[in-house]
């Protein structure tokens, strides 16, 4: 098997002189620790975990051997500035870390006539992307580690773990949609725990779902999802705030709409529940807490998104950019 050539890098720019960036971070390892690896870095440590898995071969971040073999494909899964900042003659894959949006970047193909897919993690995300890149773009989820996320058998003290990932206008949302959620789930003499998106490490986050009869995650929208997906392969139900609509990120909207979007892109019946606003939640709730023992999120996953399945769905990726180029 040919091994696979990746690519990922943090950006880091210098600050105050040339280099500095370099000391700069070995002051930031001194005194905050070891790094926290970032969602979009756990698309390129995730996907490296399901190749070893399948025991297929990839060199990570060899600048010099690419060097010296441009015909072959360069997987750059992210982010932009890995392939804006080097002169690449190889044919690219980019993605799945890159542009929140193709208005970033509408001439890719044009100065970038290597670039032969740029993936991105989910279905309306490519659907987004598609008047600027065509069938170029691609929808690639990357893979859950599903035995890094599994069941816990033991007692459950509380129903509910709530996901709070609110991104903005935070205190309306707060007011409007948080409070009043809790206020219903105490009327009904519930018992609940929450965490927020940002506030901690997966540790925190495995410990508490290890307690929890199901969650309830509360974002506007994702382009994957790996918290609410890491959820699910605990095999801990969901009751899903989805409120449809237009793609919120302020940087954007309401000069670009786009619509319909998900906070649960992978989803089906056994995963839980949804509800659309806060006027459905508590129908929602009755509807979630009568069905709740016959949900089966786990098997969602397994059969969706293990780490195995997404890295032969990349390969397959890969072997059809080569099939091309061999054509």
């Amino acid at each position: 098997m040919e091994p696979l050539n990746l690519f990922y890098e943090e950006p880091e720019p210098d600050r105050w002189f040339r280099y500095d960036r370099y000391p700069r971070r070995l002051i930031r390892r001194i005194v905050r620790g070891k790094p926290k690896p970032g969602g979009q870095q756990m698309v390129a440590i995730n996907l490296m975990k399901g190749l070893d898995k399948l025991g297929f071969p990839y060199r990570f971040n060899n600048y010099s051997y690419i060097k010296k073999h441009q015909n072959e494909i360069a997987c750059i899964i992210g982010k932009p500035h890995v392939l804006l900042e080097r002169r690449w003659i190889n044919p690219v894959i980019l993605g799945a870390s890159v542009y929140a949006h193709a208005s970033e970047e509408p001439d890719l193909f044009t100065k970038h006539p290597n670039v032969k897919r740029i993936l991105v993690p989910g279905e309306w995300m490519r659907m987004m992307f598609e008047p600027f890149y065509g069938d170029k773009v691609v929808a690639w989820p990357v893979g859950i580690d599903t035995n890094e996320w599994q069941p816990h058998n033991g007692s459950k003290t509380h129903d509910f773990l709530i996901y709070d990932k609110i991104r903005w206008n935070y205190d309306a949302q707060k007011a409007t949609l948080i409070d009043p959620i809790l206020n219903a789930i105490q009327k009904r003499g519930l018992s609940y725990q929450t965490i927020r998106y940002g506030h901690y490490k997966p540790a925190d986050l495995a410990q508490k779902l290890s307690i929890s009869k199901a969650a309830i995650f509360l974002c506007e929208h994702e382009t994957q999802g790996l918290a609410y997906q890491q959820i699910l392969a605990t095999g801990t139900p969901i009751l899903a705030w989805d409120n449809g609509g237009y793609w919120l990120d302020p940087v954007y909207y309401p000069e670009i709409k786009f619509g319909p979007v998900s906070s649960v892109p992978y989803w089906d019946e056994r995963c839980g529940s949804k509800f659309q606003d806060i006027n459905h939640f508590d129908t929602a709730l009755t509807g979630f807490l009568a069905k709740l023992e016959t949900f089966t999120p786990r098997q969602y996953i397994m059969e969706n998104l293990t780490l195995e399945q997404c890295a032969k769905h990349y390969i397959s990726i890969y072997q059809q950019v080569k099939k091309e180029l061999n054509n």
